[in-house]
């Protein structure tokens, strides 16, 4: 029994839609050399600029299945709190003296963790959320 769906592309955006699925249809990827061809598409669309509904509805499309082959194969590992604090220390362009005048945790503490010498205690979780103004769940990804 067919359904029908209340998403409709029409004219011209039907158009571009279809002649993006010929010539590189929408399919579970299969390999490192499909998906290498599926971001070659997608860099070429997303260099065109201003893109039409149907070249959007195909570009979303193909981002999903993307996501969903690299979500399977190509797994990123959590950040680990080094490299946590080091991005906050970079992006808010704070010294590591800075951050422990300002929230007062020692300086040995600090440098053990961007070592990876020391993981985040919960006090210093608190500390940094508050510091940095960032929710605790962001730090708290190790514990």
């Amino acid at each position: 029994m067919a359904t029908k769906t209340q998403f409709r592309l029409k004219g011209r955006n039907k158009d571009s839609y279809l002649e993006l699925v010929l010539d590189f249809p929408l399919a579970s990827i299969k390999g490192d050399d499909h998906l290498e061809q599926a971001q070659k598409v997608m860099d070429a669309l997303l260099a065109r600029g201003t893109l039409n509904a149907g070249e959007e509805t195909y570009l979303d499309a193909l981002s999903d299945l993307v996501g969903a082959y690299e979500d399977e194969h190509q797994p990123i590992a959590p950040a680990t709190d080094a490299d946590m604090l080091q991005h906050l220390l970079d992006a808010r362009e704070v010294t590591q003296a800075q951050l422990s005048r300002d929230t007062g945790l020692p300086k040995s503490t600090i440098s053990e963790v961007l070592k990876g010498k020391k993981r985040f205690s919960r006090h210093m979780i608190h500390k940094l959320a508050e510091y940095f103004q960032v929710d605790v769940s962001i730090l708290a990804t190790n514990i």
